[in-house]
């Protein structure tokens, strides 16, 4: 996954992008979420992506999130 997504403090601010573009996975997520088939968000919005690069994105997410620690505050 590291060879379709990166960070690049010189890119939108540090925040991921797909690789050898300036597409934040925040806004190819944005696009899955809103339930945009893979094939409509490369024909209509992001030419440069290939589908292998929506999934890149997506694992991101997961891996973020699978890696994120919650702390829950509890109070009796």
């Amino acid at each position: 996954m590291t060879e379709r997504i990166e960070v690049n403090p010189n890119i939108h601010f540090g925040k991921p992008c797909v690789a050898r573009t300036r597409i934040p996975v925040v806004d190819v997520l944005e696009l899955v979420g809103q339930g945009i088939p893979f094939d409509q968000i490369i024909r209509d919005c992001y030419p440069d992506l290939e589908t292998e690069d929506i999934r890149a994105c997506i694992r991101y997410a997961i891996e973020v999130l699978g890696a994120e620690d919650l702390h829950i505050a509890f109070t009796p």
